[in-house]
């Protein structure tokens, strides 16, 4: 059995309110095959409650692992050392 990790979650716009203002959080994940981008969703919103309705809806919050956006239907598999960002949607004019 793989031992569990830690990452760093880097947090934008909402994500980073919901949460206090911080720029990134850590998590721990489960090693292996189990810690994935759904995991990670999952955790985070157990851990803290105000980003629970942002991350485990995927057409609010994107996930970005290693600077590459992570399509909602794909689940990844994380390692340690990946970086992952919550990237809110962006709105302009």
């Amino acid at each position: 059995m793989t031992e569990a990790f830690e990452l760093c979650i880097l947090l934008f716009a909402s994500a980073r309110d919901a949460v206090g203002g911080v720029s990134s959080v850590k998590c721990t994940l489960p090693g292996g095959s189990e810690a994935t981008t759904t995991a990670l969703r999952e955790v985070l919103a157990s851990t803290y409650p105000n980003l629970r309705s942002l991350v485990m809806d995927e057409d609010t919050i994107t996930l970005a692992v290693n600077q590459e956006y992570v399509p909602s239907d794909e689940v990844l598999v994380l390692k340690p050392g990946d970086e992952v960002a919550l990237i809110p949607p962006i709105s302009g004019g």
